[in-house]
């Protein structure tokens, strides 16, 4: 396969996870709530798990779990689970591409807490970016005004996207140190799987049949389009591919809209607008000096 054959199939690999991604959050939007957000998370790993066969087994079966760094996968799920609660959670109570859009504060909190955690430097350019897509983040909560949904909402979507962040820093230190990617993959369906169950059993409900339904594809789409991106990130470019994951506000949009009928205000627009804007030029940033190194 060509270079640019190989570049176009990361791409559309790229776009496919970002609307299976989409329609596994449309999922658990569609759950309105009645399932606890333990046992959310908990299905969304566990019905996952069977997707991480094939990783597996690419890797010498049993052997891709050996790992030196338990410490570092037990922060790995740690984060991402902080991530995936706060993320469903806004799923339940704000509109889906709000939710996308405050997602795509992960990499302005990944900026900034690259400086004391992993001794980077940050120039004023990406550091002015950092500022102002927060502010995008305050014209979308736009404070003293009538803001749909509640300060706790976005602020919970927030701490998601911080703990993101610190799971991508968890995963390039283990990186560093050798672990390999199957390894990291693997163990955070697994540990998520078994964290998920104890904060699940307190709270278990019976889910309905269409609860069942909403469940289970949340948690395989979920794990295809991990599959999806891996791939895609595995075959291309990173600083081709990595603007294609915006595509995700318009597939959340297009889904907010034609389900819930849900169509974002002026502020939501421009805040969106902002953030996306900032993430696209950390990115640019990000390639240039890259290259330049």
């Amino acid at each position: 396969m060509s270079q640019a054959a190989q570049r176009r199939r990361a791409i559309l690999l790229v776009l496919g996870a970002a609307l299976l991604f989409s329609g596994a959050a449309a999922c658990v939007k569609a759950l309105e709530g009645g399932i606890p957000l333990a046992m959310v998370v908990l299905f969304r790993s566990l019905f996952a798990l069977p997707i991480m066969v094939p990783i597996l087994l690419a890797n010498g079966g049993l052997r891709a779990l050996r790992t030196s760094q338990p410490g570092g996968h037990a922060l790995r799920v740690l984060f991402g689970l902080v991530g995936m609660a706060g993320a469903f959670h806004g799923y339940a109570t704000l509109p889906l591409a709000t939710v996308t859009a405050l997602g795509f504060t992960m990499p302005l909190f990944l900026t900034l807490l690259s400086i004391p955690l992993l001794g980077e430097r940050v120039g004023i350019r990406r550091f002015s970016a950092v500022l102002v897509g927060f502010l995008g983040v305050l014209v979308m909560l736009r404070p003293g005004l009538d803001a749909p949904g509640t300060w706790f909402d976005y602020g919970f979507v927030l701490l998601a996207a911080l703990g993101w962040a610190l799971a991508m820093i968890t995963i390039r230190r283990m990186g560093e140190n050798g672990e390999p990617g199957a390894a990291i993959v693997l163990w955070f369906a697994i540990g998520a799987s078994v964290v998920g169950l104890a904060f699940a059993l307190p709270v278990w409900v019976w889910p309905s049949g269409w609860q069942w339904v909403l469940l289970i594809g949340a948690g395989l789409v979920s794990g295809i389009a991990q599959l999806f991106m891996t791939e895609a990130y595995r075959r291309g470019d990173t600083t081709v591919i990595a603007p294609f994951e915006y595509s995700g506000i318009i597939w959340t949009g297009m889904l907010g809209f034609f389900i819930w009928a849900e169509a974002p205000d002026g502020f939501d627009a421009l805040g969106i607008a902002i953030l996306v804007g900032c993430g696209l030029y950390i990115w640019h940033r990000e390639v240039t000096l890259g290259i330049k190194r």
